[in-house]
């Protein structure tokens, strides 16, 4: 997953974050990339918060896909 944008020749950075699923806690592998600028920013921190509060696993996101319908 790509957090914010990348401009064409910018550097990136590969961050492995410890993810767990907010509904059934269940540990997800979380490797996402950032431009090298932006991940300095504290935008980039409050995204990352809020991803990683928010965040649900393949399972629960489709039983809430399918609970909407």
């Amino acid at each position: 997953m790509i957090i914010g944008k990348i401009l064409k020749n910018e550097k990136t950075i590969r961050l492995n974050l410890d993810l767990n699923c907010t509904n059934c806690q269940n540990k997800v592998p979380g490797g996402i990339k950032a431009s090298e600028n932006y991940s300095k920013t504290v935008e980039f921190q409050k995204e990352i918060k809020e991803f990683k509060e928010n965040y649900l696993c393949g399972i629960c996101r489709d039983k809430n896909r399918v609970n909407r319908s």
